[in-house]
């Protein structure tokens, strides 16, 4: 037999297939309904940062005595708390009936309120959390550097705050990605700790003891944006993925493996077994699975795994760790190979 476990962000999973953050695993049943088809782990459905924002304000419109500062800032700071109470307690439920890792989401542009949030989900006992960066960097008042700085700030307000293995699902709109990701992949001693200067709470420019994600998540696939001509108006496109859109992970993740600190994680396109294991060959930890699970069902999960077994014995691999990262950049005798465009004339004999 094969053995497809794998650790992944310092959790011990029995295969590397993760159910990823999803209308699935947004209530109880779905994520039982997970657990049964036997993934590594589950993401749960992202509490958004929105949503407490819009809560906390409506709560404080509602009381006709919110006239006074203190007021508004108690009621807020309620609105705050009670704005992840039935996330909290699902996770809690969770626990207690499956055992499988549960890992929260949270969906958010800023680093503010996400401390005291984060430390709350790792009180409710989630085994880890993945942060979705998900924005679209479209303020042209905001340049690159800021752009990677909110990032930064990001994953160490969170980090300071709480133990749990941290997983940064970010974007692909990046200008210098390579660059970004040694920063949220890597730990460091001292240095600045962010290029424009900020500094977190009691620190100074001198020195800062930065500890990077546990994981990396390639990438956060934006909703698509459509047109319907016939009633001129806006439409959403295609919600779910090809395995086409996976060549972008694939590319970033055969970059970047073996070169950083954290795991990397491949989502977006992975949707059978062959996928999955073109991702682990570039040198991926663990995969997420979305559209295909909507496409598919369930099941899908066991066909990935046995699809996965059934290549493994075919080339004599007993464990993931036997190819994983086979085909990365760094293990490559011809490291160009992964970056140069003109290869595609010798790839595929395009002129």
């Amino acid at each position: 037999m094969t053995d497809l476990s794998t650790r992944y962000m310092g959790l011990d999973l029995k295969n590397p297939i993760v159910v990823s953050s999803c209308g699935l695993t947004k209530a109880l049943q779905g994520i039982q309904n997970c657990a049964a088809a036997q993934p590594g782990a589950i993401v749960l459905k992202s509490l958004f940062e929105e949503q407490i924002v819009a809560e906390t304000a409506a709560l404080t419109a509602e009381s006709v005595h919110a006239t006074h500062t203190e007021t508004i800032d108690y009621l807020e700071g309620y609105g705050r708390l009670l704005g992840p109470r039935e996330y909290l307690q699902l996770i809690r439920d969770a626990k207690k009936t499956v055992s499988v890792p549960i890992i929260a989401s949270i969906n958010c542009v800023t680093h503010e309120r996400w401390a005291d949030y984060a430390k709350q989900l790792e009180s409710a006992g989630a085994d880890g959390l993945e942060i979705n960066i998900g924005f679209l960097p479209n303020d042209s008042s905001e340049n690159s550097t800021m752009v990677e700085e909110r990032y930064e700030r990001i994953l160490h307000t969170v980090r300071t705050h709480v133990s749990l293995p941290l997983a940064l699902k970010v974007g692909p709109y990046i200008s210098s990605f390579a660059h970004l990701a040694e920063r949220l992949g890597n730990d460091r001693v001292e240095g600045p700790p962010f290029t424009v200067g900020w500094c977190g709470p009691g620190e100074t420019e001198k020195k800062v003891r930065w500890r990077g994600a546990d994981a990396l998540v390639l990438f956060n696939r934006f909703y698509r944006l459509d047109i319907d001509v016939d009633s001129i108006k806006l439409a959403g496109g295609n919600p779910y993925s090809t395995s086409e859109e996976s060549h972008l992970p694939l590319r970033w993740i055969s970059l970047l493996a073996g070169r950083l600190q954290c795991d990397l994680a491949a989502t977006t396109g992975i949707h059978d077994g062959r996928d999955a294991i073109k991702q682990i060959l570039a040198g991926a930890t663990a995969v997420q699975v979305c559209s295909t699970l909507y496409q598919n069902g369930l099941e899908q999960i066991g066909v990935i795994i046995d699809q996965m077994q059934e290549w493994m014995l075919a080339h004599n691999y007993q464990r993931l760790d036997d190819f994983r990262g086979q085909l990365s950049q760094a293990k490559s005798a011809n490291p160009d190979e992964h970056e140069r465009m003109q290869y595609i004339k010798a790839l595929v004999g395009i002129e």
